[in-house]
């Protein structure tokens, strides 16, 4: 059974810390959950590239697709799988480094008030049932410790950073999300 710590951390879930992230601003509440989707090489899964990524341990020669991360400090509060294994970077009371310029409703610099889940995929490549599942408890779960989250307040990437970002693509299918939030 998936829980919430005091500290903002998930058990049971891998945790593993990243340094790519600060305090939310004060007094603001969690009102949005971004998803997006992560592969490093891109199309490639497994091998540790995306957990090297959000802790700054990436080896950017390793990959000619790397190289434009070199230096690139970024993070997410979570990363599920195409197993549907769900690892921790940060605090879901802290503000991840996931979103970058991005706006919803009216309001910019959407870190600030949003918790950020990675899936392992390509806006081309159909993710996996047991991704979509880990989602749906994770998103139940989250509406429960954070009252001002809803199912309108469930987005993509693509959605607050619009002509910049396209994840978590056409693969990603949102009406099996909504079934699997409705049957619980």
């Amino acid at each position: 059974m998936l829980r919430l710590d005091p500290d903002g951390w998930l058990r049971p879930a891998r945790h593993l810390p990243s340094a790519n992230f600060n305090q939310r601003p004060a007094g603001t509440p969690v009102e949005l959950v971004v998803i997006h989707n992560i592969s490093l090489p891109p199309g490639r899964f497994g091998g540790g590239n995306v957990e090297a990524l959000f802790t700054n341990t990436l080896d950017s020669t390793a990959h000619p697709a790397f190289a434009d991360l070199e230096g690139l400090r970024v993070s997410a509060h979570l990363f599920i799988d195409r197993r549907g294994r769900l690892t921790q970077f940060v605090s879901l009371h802290d503000r991840a480094w996931h979103a970058g310029l991005s706006a919803w409703c009216g309001r910019e610099n959407c870190n600030d008030f949003s918790i950020g889940i990675e899936l392992e995929g390509t806006d081309t490549r159909p993710y996996t049932q047991r991704q979509y599942q880990r989602l749906a408890r994770l998103i139940r779960l989250l509406w429960h410790h954070f009252p001002k989250l809803g199912a309108d307040s469930i987005v993509g990437h693509c959605d607050i950073a619009p002509g910049r970002k396209s994840d978590p693509g056409p693969a990603f299918d949102w009406s099996r999300l909504h079934q699997l939030l409705e049957a619980s």
